[in-house]
């Protein structure tokens, strides 16, 4: 047997974790994550967003609203910047263990939609310029994850 997910229109609410720092990128993923859901038969009335001072914050939030049994899907949206320090190692690292684990924490689908990038160049093209919009990219992701796991046996 094969099991994979699919794009119909799945049931139940999705939220949206959004950082504020770098929020002029963070808020075109964000508006792609919505777009994504509105094209795959998601309605804003079932779309909740909670905003986080920054990527670093993400895990926490999604793993309590992914406990909550509230949510079909977390979409944990921020991005960090690399500078000339070593606090983005630190940053980009911990919102990306954390939000793994709030997944495997939680039993639903947590989406990483982080964008971690060398410039701020990369950055604006990851949130629709040039690479299309990875916001959106990650609601699809949520879609494709919640019809998977109705599928899954146990």
């Amino acid at each position: 047997m094969i099991y994979e997910g699919d794009f119909s229109s799945p049931a139940g609410r999705f939220v949206l974790v959004v950082a504020r720092f770098n929020g002029f990128v963070v808020e075109q993923l964000a508006a792609g994550a919505v777009d994504a859901f509105k094209r795959h038969g998601v309605t804003e009335d079932r779309i909740d967003i909670v905003r986080v001072p920054g990527s670093y914050e993400i895990p926490l939030v999604a793993q309590k609203l992914g406990k909550s049994s509230q949510y079909a899907a977390v979409i944990c949206l921020g991005c960090v910047i690399r500078g000339d320090t070593d606090h983005y190692d630190h940053v980009a690292g911990a919102a990306t263990n954390g939000i793994a684990q709030a997944s495997l924490n939680s039993g639903v689908p947590v989406i990483f939609g982080v964008l971690t990038c060398d410039t701020l160049e990369q950055a604006i093209h990851r949130a629709g310029a040039k690479a299309g919009n990875k916001g959106f990219e990650a609601a699809v992701c949520a879609v494709e994850m919640v019809n998977l796991l109705k599928k899954l046996p146990g």
